[in-house]
Parts: structure tokens; sequence; C-alpha cells
């Protein structure tokens, strides 16, 4: 198939690209990015239907990225990129080209999912983004936060079947036809069916540096472990976070204790172990305003979708787009 040609821009367009370079945050944002190695990872994408010439995988990347600083849905998306100059800007397209229809864009969308591209993309840019200088380094913040299902949950029966052959509880395991990828799980007393949303942010540029997206049943500590970069200070992370096994790992590796002592059956905690926590609940406090962030204005209140795939490349995107806004007004 082949792919459109963009970006032939004649004097007419750059002199309406010199008022779009109005908005800054996009301007700094595309100077900051090494976007040609975005685009060697997205290019074996394809999003054109039969017979049409498909758009480049980084124009449209780069599109998803403005869906999510400006919370737009794909029509809504389709018709910022008519209107708004800054945004042509930003993909590289003239005023005489055509922009991508809401089709095109939910296709590309769906491939970034089914791929795993957009958490291979997070990572690039965040590494990227290390690179400059801009990560401290000095902690990192474990965390995450639990994300409803699209769909209702399905009603738990009234006597639930006897607990598999892992002893995990029956009502972890019904499934939801309309989304058998989300998962029961139970916090603080409370049922919760949906996904878990995964983070490692870094302590002083606030820069999410690792990232996992899961069913709501796997326990926060599962992932933790990927979360540690290796080259931090110190990991900060609540009791949940608590194992010899973690403990001995961050001995390992050089990397400060930073996490919240849980107390057992057979002995409460000290009051210096109880002063500890205090401090640590202290330093990573600053993690809670990020899945406020993701929640309330990246619209992650509930996932957006149906199943792992399509939920985690949003996600992906998210975060990526929270970065990329971060690095780009420091």
């Amino acid at each position: 198939m082949a792919e459109r040609r963009i970006g032939q821009m004649s004097f007419a367009d750059d002199l309406i690209c010199d008022a779009a370079r109005a908005n800054v945050t996009l301007q700094r944002v595309s100077e900051l990015v090494d976007w040609a190695e975005i685009d060697v990872l997205l290019s074996g994408l394809r999003s054109g239907s039969m017979g049409a010439p498909a758009y480049p995988a980084l124009a449209l990347f780069k599109a998803l990225l403005l869906q999510q600083w400006y919370g737009l849905s794909d029509p809504g998306l389709e018709e910022a990129l008519v209107d708004r100059f800054s945004f042509r800007h930003f993909l590289g397209l003239s005023l005489t080209e055509p922009v991508p229809d809401h089709s095109t864009l939910w296709r590309f969308r769906e491939q970034l999912g089914k791929s795993g591209l957009a958490e291979r993309a997070f990572a690039l840019i965040a590494a990227q983004i290390e690179r400059s200088g801009f990560v401290l380094k000095r902690g990192t913040l474990i965390d995450a936060s639990l994300i409803r299902s699209a769909v209702n949950p399905p009603a738990p029966p009234d006597v639930p079947p006897p607990p598999d052959a892992d002893g995990r509880p029956a009502s972890k395991l019904i499934k939801s036809p309309l989304d058998p990828d989300a998962a029961w799980t139970k916090k603080r007393g409370t049922r919760f069916f949906g996904y878990q949303a995964h983070v490692g942010m870094d302590e002083g540029s606030r820069i999410v540096r690792r990232a996992a997206f899961t069913p709501g049943n796997v326990n926060e500590s599962v992932p933790a472990d990927a979360l540690i970069c290796g080259d931090e200070e110190t990991v900060y992370a609540d009791k949940a976070y608590d194992s010899k096994a973690r403990r001995a790992c961050l001995r390992a590796l050089g990397i400060r204790d930073g996490i919240a002592r849980r107390r057992n059956r057979w002995h409460a905690l000290s009051r210096w172990a109880t002063r500890r926590n205090e401090i640590i609940s202290h330093r990573r406090a600053p993690i809670e305003p990020l899945f406020a962030l993701l929640k309330n204005v990246y619209g992650f209140a509930r996932a957006r979708y149906r199943g792992l795939p399509r939920n985690a490349a949003a996600f992906f995107l998210a975060i990526t787009a929270m970065n990329l806004r971060r690095w780009a007004t420091a």
C-alpha cells in the first residue's frame, strides 16, 4: 500500500505555520523529541483502507498525542485537525492536504494495541528524556491505582464456588462476556472490577520511567520489580510492596530501601518503624497527584475501551503525553 507524502509546504503554508507556532508547548515538544527514532519503531504500522494511500505512522502517533493533551474524541480530533493550524503543523500537514478521518485514527490505535508498540514508544521517549539529563534519579516512587472497567461488572453469584488451585477467591475469577480481560479484586474490603495501572515515577522530575497495565486481580507487588530502574538512589513504596526478597534485591543493586514496613500477626511495628513509615509516606506523596491527573484530566476515571490491549495502549499514550508535557513545560 502506498504511503501519503506529507509536509510539502507552500509559501502560504509557511506563513500560517508561523502563526501556528504560537502554541509554545507543541513547538517545544517538536524540538525536544528525536522523532526519527519513533518513526523507525512505528514504520511497520499502516492506517489506510483498501486502495487509499496510508498516512505516515508517525503523523498518526502525533495525532493520538494531541488527542491525549486536549481530551478529544476521534471525531473531535478529526475536526480539530481541520481547523487548528498548530495541530497541522505538529503533524507536518500542509493546508491543502486532507486530514486523517476518525476511522483511520481508530484503526491506527487498534494496531498500536495489538502490536504492543505504544508501550515501546513510551519507553523510547522516556529514555530520550533521561538522556537529556532532565531525570534526576534521586529516587523512584512506585505505586498502583485501580481503573474501573468500561462495562458494568458481572454480578457475583449468591453462593460462590470454592477457591481455585492457587487459593484465589472465586469472586476474582468471574469474567464479563463484554470485557473478559477485566477482573475482580478487593481493596480495603471493597470489591472492584477492572484493571490496574502501575507506575515507577522519578522523584524529582516526576517523569514516569517505568509502567505496566494489568487486569485488576494482579497484585500490585507482582510487577513491582520491573518498575525499579536500577540507577536510582532510593526506591519508595507503601507497605503493600514490602517483602524480604525485594529488600534483598535492593541491597544487591546498591539502592536504598524506602519501602514502608508492614506489621505481622506476631509483632507490632516499633516506634522507629512507625516513624519511618510516616517519613516514607511523605516522600512518596507526589505520586498521588499523578494518578489524579491520569484519571481527572487524561480520562482514566474508568477504562476507555474493552479489552487489555486497547486499554494498555491508551494508558501508555496517556503517560507518554504526560511525560512530554512535563518535559516541554519545565
